[in-house]
């Protein structure tokens, strides 16, 4: 690896078209059946101040059970409300990502709760040192556009975690970080005072903020108070924030793939609505992590057809009602960096691209989102910059057709030499972990595979990035923020 190779931009995914897998008349019918959930059926929402802003929109509470009915125009009305595009700033604004509809970026998977060690192999718990180090990898790969805390900081008390999180994540890289483990609203006023420390201010913040929140559903037709109560904080902060389902076909959704999708569905959208009330024009997106039951266990899979589906019907959907989406990409139920990880999180990335999700998450975990591996996130990255490529298009004009360079090579000539070769070859796509040395020198230099590649390649990274740092005054305060909390 070359020194010089630490200077690197973001490369997002650039849409030319997307692909729609619901017909119009399927997306209509998925949407008046989620209407007709959160008309007839409702959602539970235990938090009394959410209860009286959802009342004072015309919604109809059942106070004693915690239930709140959504009449459909008032659905339908106010999630208009929210802009369908905005920017997640960064501390660095060289790596502000605009959510136009135009482009896709990829993140991190999130919290994972074990790590295989990059130096001994073994499968151990995560520790805050592990995220910081994660972060730093991420920071150099211009794959990843923004940053998920990967995994957890389990070697602190739990109520501590999402502020030492966002720290590690904030000091070890200039990216935009979605902070999605602050889910009550101790945390959620804890990252928003240390991102108003960062950012330079309140109103600084609010003008370019530097972290993004989501909160998730409680499948199935559910929401917790804490969640909803940090939802307001960030809300008031001006942070964008979204709501996210995990909802599980055969679990905590219905078996069937439109079952899921219209009580997934149901469950954002009572979210949203709920924001939009509390805070009209509050950034928001729509999210979808959902998967299916593994039937032989009860566990989770990760990596089916039907999970490839909700990926696409997710995006789709949120393009519906105009809202940027976050969509789960990868995320291999593979307990290892082998074949089904390859297969499983090269199709996930495929679909997410070919359906025009804003954002993919995430890259980095195994074995269902448990297990980070600092090989698998760069083999991750390697399999995106592949498709993203892919799927990229070509250039078609008077240069890149060639005439006049086919017609000085001519027939039984060849193209090596050639100004218009020299030119233009470095546009090729080169791989960073793949192999495609012949078979000889392949075998000659010990049968080396990608997953090898990956691991001294994170390595390397680990010795040689320096991301821009905080001031140590702003860390110092960010530490007393923490005691505080």
């Amino acid at each position: 690896m070359r020194a010089e190779e630490n200077s690197r931009s973001i490369h997002p995914v650039q849409y030319r078209n997307k692909t729609d897998l619901l017909e119009p008349q399927q997306v209509e019918m998925i949407h008046e059946a989620s209407l007709t959930i959160l008309s007839k059926i409702g959602i539970k929402m235990p938090h009394r101040k959410v209860q009286d802003i959802l009342a004072e929109g015309g919604a109809k509470i059942d106070r004693e059970q915690n239930r709140v009915y959504f009449p459909p125009d008032l659905v339908e009305q106010t999630i208009k409300q929210a802009p369908a595009h905005y920017t997640l700033c960064a501390r660095l604004a060289e790596n502000d990502l605009s959510l136009d509809g135009n482009h896709g970026y990829l993140t991190l998977d999130g919290c994972g709760l074990q790590v295989l060690d990059l130096n001994s192999g073994k499968l151990r718990k995560s520790t805050l040192r592990d995220l910081e180090e994660a972060t730093l990898v991420a920071d150099y790969l211009n794959e990843v556009a923004f940053l998920w805390p990967i995994i957890s900081a389990q070697d602190y008390p739990a109520s501590r975690q999402p502020l030492l999180e966002l720290k590690a994540q904030l000091s070890m890289s200039g990216k935009h970080v979605q902070a999605m483990t602050a889910v009550n609203g101790n945390s959620a006023r804890g990252s928003v005072e240390i991102a108003t420390l960062v950012a330079g201010g309140a109103d600084a913040l609010r003008k370019r903020p530097i972290i993004s929140n989501f909160q998730c559903s409680i499948s199935p037709l559910a929401y917790d108070p804490e969640g909803l109560e940090a939802a307001m904080v960030f809300a008031d902060a001006g942070v964008p924030t979204g709501f996210l389902t995990m909802q599980i076909c055969c679990s905590t959704a219905p078996s069937t793939v439109a079952g899921s999708m219209a009580q997934a569905n149901a469950e954002v959208l009572a979210g949203l609505v709920f924001l939009q009330l509390y805070r009209p024009g509050t950034p928001t997106f729509y999210g979808s992590c959902a998967t299916v039951m593994e039937l032989s266990s009860g566990s989770v899979c990760c990596g089916g057809p039907e999970d490839f589906q909700m990926q696409a019907f997710s995006a789709q959907m949120a393009r519906y009602y105009k809202l940027p989406s976050n969509v789960g990409t990868f995320a291999t139920g593979a307990k290892a960096s082998n074949w089904h990880a390859g297969v499983e999180n090269t199709l996930s990335g495929t679909i997410s691209m070919l359906s025009g999700a804003d954002m993919m998450c995430g890259a980095g975990l195994l074995a269902g989102a448990v297990i980070f591996s600092f090989e698998q996130l760069l083999l991750d990255c390697e399999t995106y910059e592949l498709i993203r490529r892919t799927t990229a298009g070509i250039k078609v004009n008077r240069e890149t057709l060639a005439l006049d360079t086919i017609a000085s090579v001519g027939p039984e000539g060849h193209y090596m030499v050639e100004p218009h070769t020299l030119a233009h070859m470095r546009e090729l796509w080169q791989p960073s972990l793949i192999n495609r040395a012949p078979y000889g020198k392949w075998l000659a230099e010990g049968c080396r595979e990608a997953e090898e590649q990956a691991r001294e390649k994170a390595r390397w990274i680990l010795d040689n990035h320096r991301p821009a740092p905080l001031d140590n005054r702003l860390l110092q305060e960010i530490n007393q923020i923490i005691e505080n909390y």
